[in-house]
Order: C-alpha cells, then structure tokens, then sequence
C-alpha cells in the first residue's frame, strides 16, 4: 500500500496495580482502533483495491499464509470473504489456525504473504488502531482502576469526542446490554457475564465496522456461556454489525453463527451454514468434529449413482452416500447417533444386530450403547421411556441418505475460496 504507515506512540504505559501487563499491546490497538477514511487511501488519494471493492467481500484473505519460523505454516492458502453484517465463526482444535487467522485481521501479526482487505482496502500495513476494529477478549481486558461508564467510555475519549457525545454514547451501549444501573462500579464488583456485557459495549461504543471476538465466554460456566450466546446473536441481529468470533466450543458456533469455517491443519476444512455444516459434512473430520457421531470402518464395494455399499470391518454392510469415496478403497462411515433407529430385524434397512451394552439417562432422551457383531460399540439416542436392559439383543437401523462414507484419510484443511455476498 503506498500511503505512509502510521506509527504508534511511543510513550510507555503504565499499568495499574493488579492489571495484566501482557495485554497492554492489545489495548494500546483497542485505544486507537479508529481509522478516518483517508487513512486507508493510498498517495493519490484512491483507496487501494477500490475499484473491484464492490464485486468482494467485505473482508478478504487472498492467497494469505503465515509462518513464524519460515518452515512451518500456521496458516496456509487462506482465501476467505465476509459479507458485510454477517456473523462468521472460525472454528477448530486448538493449533488450527483459526486465532492467528483472527489476530492478522486484528492486526497482531503481519501475514507472510497474501493480501488482506477490508472494504476493498488493503489492511496489511496498517496497526491495529487504524482498522476501525472493536475487539473483545477471552479476559475482558477491562481497566480495574476504572469505572464500568470509564470503561466503556475509553475508545471514544481516546478519539475526543466531546464530553456530551460521549455520555450519550455510553449511555445507549450500557442500555443495550443492560448495565445502566451499574454504571458507576468497578469490574471487581461485577459478576463475569457482566464484565463479559462490559467488554461487548466498550467493543461496540465507537460504531466500529467490524467486531472480532476472540473465544470470550471461554471463561464463564456452562449455563451463563448459553446465555451470553443468545445476547451476542440478539445484539448482532439488531445492530446488523459484523462480527469474526474464534471458538473451538462447536455449540457456540452452531447457535450464533451465519456461516462457520472450520479449521484443521492451517486451512479450512470446509465453510458453510451451522445447518450445512452438521448434516452434510464434506470429509470425516468435519463429521467428528461437529457434533456426535458413529464412525464405521469399512471398505467400498461399489458405487452405484450418489450411493454406495460399504463391508464393514468384522462383518456386515451398509448402504451410504459416497463422499468422494472410489471401489475397492477404505472408507469411514459417519452415522449421527439419532438418525439411529431401534426396528425388527426384518424391516430394518441396513439394519446391523447388536447387543445392548448400556444406557447413559440424561433427562430429556437417553444414550443407549449397542455393540455390533464386529465389536464395534454404537451411541443411539433414544426416548427417556426406553426400557431396553444390558444384554438384550437389538437391531441397529438407518437410512442411507443419514450416513455417510468418506475416503479414509480424508479431512485435512486446505484452500477454500468463497464469500458470503
């Protein structure tokens, strides 16, 4: 990009007693995450990739890769678009990629190669404080010194807004999560899914046009974590802002998102709807990975149209659909444990006998654990009015269009090139 990057200020900050020093660099860019139009312009005053900046994404990873050693990549031929508003979560293990993929659109690390832009602009050379980010963090990174009004109020006096202005930005951003009345305590009084509600008004205060969220209910418990995925989705839905959130948690990914792109092995495996994603995984990974599933091994004997018939290991056969699986290869056949069904042996398509081996009573349905002849053990789930007892037989039933075989070393990630627009 030609325009002159613009340095951070170089004074030192102190931080206040009991804050955690390590995350002031990060704060240093949550301080200044502003950008004026004119600073993503290139010399002759024409925002660089300006003229396609219609027909892409509102942000774009083109061709980007990362290594920090020059051997090894963290991230490897990312090509990835956002559409503006929308809700994209890059999900995976920890080691996929997915934070360093959020951290070089932050601004925290620079790409080794590739492009990234934002409204067409390319970003690369910029700092964190001129992308006009709001960021919110695992640990909140709230000032413990400072009210939650000063909290919330730091992005826009940093910006000088005037005093007014700012009273009534922090006003509506304390509003809409309903912390008006806590306005003048300390984050130390707060609850954590306060503070979290903090951390998101203070991300949203400024109007940034995007927001990255970096795992930040890793730190609440279960029940509050479900909750706090509901206010995230319901602020989105009503601001219509767009938001990159990294998780390795997949009910935070299926509840909140519009689309999710999950990670292994520095790419993506495969990018779709929370819908796509877990009832119609493109490889074995994704299948294991989202949601619940029985993986049977298997060879495929053959290929007929969309469908074909797997030997399994030890014995027996399934009808499946063929995912990029060819004749005579080893395959993995994926099964979600409630498109299993319990039926008479002489009814049941692919039906499999097994031998009951155990139930798991979790309220609302149970897990019955059925062992097949060839000694695999499946998960059905099954109504709480199941009464099946340890060592009854059973037969073990599901449609083929509900499994499906995959090639067995499938599932690494790779290069994938879509955008949501």
């Amino acid at each position: 990009m030609g325009g002159q990057r613009h340095a951070r200020p170089t004074h030192a900050r102190q931080a206040p007693p009991g804050f955690d020093k390590q995350l002031l660099p990060r704060l240093d860019g949550l301080a200044s995450v502003t950008a004026e139009a004119t600073a993503l312009s290139c010399d002759s005053g024409e925002p660089a990739g300006a003229a396609d900046a219609g027909s892409r994404g509102f942000v774009e990873f083109v061709d980007v890769e990362k290594s920090y050693d020059g051997r090894t990549f963290a991230v490897t031929r990312l090509n990835l678009g956002v559409a503006r508003g929308e809700f994209l979560t890059l999900l995976g293990p920890s080691g996929s990629g997915k934070t360093t993929t959020l951290n070089m659109l932050a601004g925290f690390e620079r790409p080794t190669s590739g492009v990234i832009t934002l409204e067409g602009r390319s970003v690369d050379r910029l700092p964190p404080y001129e992308r006009n980010i709001g960021m919110v963090f695992q640990n909140y990174a709230l000032f413990p010194h400072m009210s939650v009004e000063e909290n919330v109020a730091f992005p826009l006096s940093v910006r000088k807004i005037t005093k007014t202005d700012v009273a009534a930005r922090v006003g509506r951003a304390l509003d809409m999560v309903r912390l008006r009345q806590f306005g003048d305590r300390r984050p130390a009084q707060l609850s954590g899914g306060q503070q979290q509600r903090v951390a998101l008004a203070r991300a949203l205060v400024f109007e940034p046009s995007l927001v990255l969220m970096d795992e930040p209910l890793g730190a609440l418990d279960k029940k509050l974590r479900e909750h706090m995925q509901l206010e995230i989705k319901q602020l989105h839905t009503m601001l219509g802002v767009t938001i990159v959130y990294v998780t390795h948690d997949q009910s935070e990914a299926l509840t909140m998102s519009d689309r999710v792109a999950v990670f292994n092995n520095g790419g993506i495996a495969q990018l779709g709807s929370p819908d796509d994603l877990y009832n119609a995984p493109e490889s074995s990974f994704v299948a294991s990975f989202i949601g619940e599933n029985n993986t049977l091994l298997g060879k495929v004997e053959r290929i007929s149209g969309k469908d074909c018939r797997v030997a399994l290991d030890g014995g027996g056969s399934v009808t499946a659909l063929a995912i990029g699986v060819e004749e005579g290869a080893a395959c993995h056949v994926a099964i979600r444990p409630e498109r299993l069904r319990l039926v008479s042996a002489s009814n049941g398509a692919n039906g499999l006998a097994a031998t009951v081996e155990g139930r798991i009573y979790l309220g609302d349905h149970q897990r019955l654990l059925a062992r097949l002849e060839n000694g695999q053990v499946l998960t059905v789930k099954v109504g709480p009015e199941a009464t099946m007892g340890n060592g009854e037989p059973v037969t073990v039933s599901c449609a083929p269009n509900d499994c499906r075989a995959f090639p067995a070393d499938a599932g690494t990630g790779g290069s994938i090139s879509k955008t949501g627009e």
